[in-house]
């Protein structure tokens, strides 16, 4: 036999079957609740599997508490009115954690995905030990969580939103935090298990951050069709993804999409990266700023809020810095178009309030560069992130797609009764 065929793995016994088809009707349930009412015939039509199935699958995702039923609901054919279906809104549910330079941000999302508490804390965490970073966050998780009890949802897992290199649940190197070899799921995880002591450990896994703002935007944002994209996010850093057909381009060893560190000039500014000339360098937010003649240290967010401020009044410098900065993300960024041959780009981050100003210059350099000629100015495939996704909220996501793919693993016991 050739060692290059694929493993096929042990066959399917009835209960992975069972277990595999709940997840099948627990996601079109949820699908279809996203359109309008979801009904057994609807699930049963959609999945492929017969309505007595279907209503089995049904029955045992309402006892277990994944999906509520209500009313009657008509469908204009023949037969009996069914029950409308949802998921429900209490039970299991995804935290997602997300740290940043400066602020720390903790969503829940239930099993629709619909973001239900949010808690957001700016803070200064460059140069802060990494420990007493995951800390801080650990502190505003275990209040979110506390947030979440009380509407009775469960959160099942945390997913940890790091910027820089992350690799087997480590970050291997944040410059702009000054992390290096850092085991952050562990700090996180025991940080988090010290504040609730009397409760279980909830499991941890973490991944860059501009890859859950774009599974975010992909899940939840307004891309209607579009299912390959190239997502930056603007920090205080640049961070970058590709989602091809609806799938994340992690790469080899999951650090695909770091594009803040491409270098535009070898002869440039130092880059905390070690690297001169970065991207980032010229478009991230210090950059930015910078350029404007802004002073950062009233926060990161108020100095961005100051430079939309004096964009919208036609300030001739601020202009410039914003303009200079889309003409480097466009050349940069028509590389990767080339490359990847993505049907958009999507800005996010600090860029999504400075697209007035930052897009044309970038659309601009993106039409003269992008050999395919299917590029042009104002064609709409340059486009502003939505408002619905973020890193948080997709990384509390991650969370609930694993509850979606096996129900069964994450369904609360029953409670006891006496005999």
């Amino acid at each position: 036999m050739k060692s290059y065929l694929t493993p096929l793995g042990s066959k399917a016994d009835k209960d992975t079957v069972r277990r595999h088809n709940l997840s099948l009707v627990l996601r079109a349930v949820r699908d279809e609740g996203e359109a309008g009412e979801a009904t057994r015939a609807g699930v049963s039509a959609r999945v492929g599997l017969t309505r007595a199935a279907v209503s089995s699958l049904v029955e045992q995702l309402l006892d277990s508490g994944f999906v509520t039923e209500s009313g009657k609901t008509f469908s204009g054919q023949a037969g009996r009115p069914g029950t409308a279906l949802k998921v429900a809104r209490t039970g299991p549910a995804g935290l997602g954690v997300e740290v940043n330079i400066d602020y720390v941000s903790v969503c829940v999302v239930d099993l629709a995905g619909t973001g239900r508490v949010r808690q957001t804390e700016h803070l200064d965490n460059r140069g802060a030990p990494p420990e007493e970073v995951l800390a801080r966050a650990a502190g505003i998780a275990a209040r979110t969580l506390d947030s979440a009890r009380e509407q009775d949802l469960y959160p099942v897992g945390t997913a940890l939103a790091l910027p820089g290199l992350v690799s087997g649940g480590s970050v291997r190197q944040a410059p702009n935090l000054g992390w290096n070899q850092v085991a952050a799921e562990e700090l996180f995880a025991d940080a988090l298990a010290a504040q609730r002591p009397a409760t279980a450990r909830l499991p941890v896994r973490s991944e860059n951050e501009a890859n859950l703002a774009a599974l975010a935007e992909l899940w939840f944002g307004g891309l209607d069709t579009v299912r390959s994209f190239l997502y930056l996010t603007g920090e205080i850093g640049v961070g970058g993804a590709l989602v091809l057909d609806g799938e994340l381009l992690r790469g080899a060893h999951g650090f695909a999409g770091e594009i803040g560190h491409v270098v535009v000039d070898p002869a440039g500014p130092e880059c905390r990266c070690g690297s001169r000339g970065c991207l980032e360098q010229y478009a991230g937010q210090s950059a930015l700023l910078r350029a404007a003649g802004i002073d950062e240290a009233g926060g990161g967010a108020a100095g961005v809020m100051e430079l939309e401020r004096r964009a919208q009044a036609g300030d001739p410098v601020a202009l410039a810095a914003v303009a200079d900065a889309g003409r480097m993300l466009g050349q940069v960024l028509s590389g990767a178009v080339n490359l990847f041959d993505p049907d958009a780009v999507v800005l996010g981050g600090i860029y999504r309030s400075l697209m007035p100003w930052l897009s044309p210059p970038a659309d601009e350099e993106l039409t003269g560069r992008v050999v395919s000629g299917l590029w042009s100015r104002g064609g709409g495939r340059l486009r502003a992130s939505s408002v619905a996704g973020d890193a948080a909220r997709g990384a509390a996501a991650l969370v609930v797609q694993d509850v979606l793919a096996d129900p069964v693993a994450y369904a609360r016991p029953a409670p006891a009764t006496d005999a």
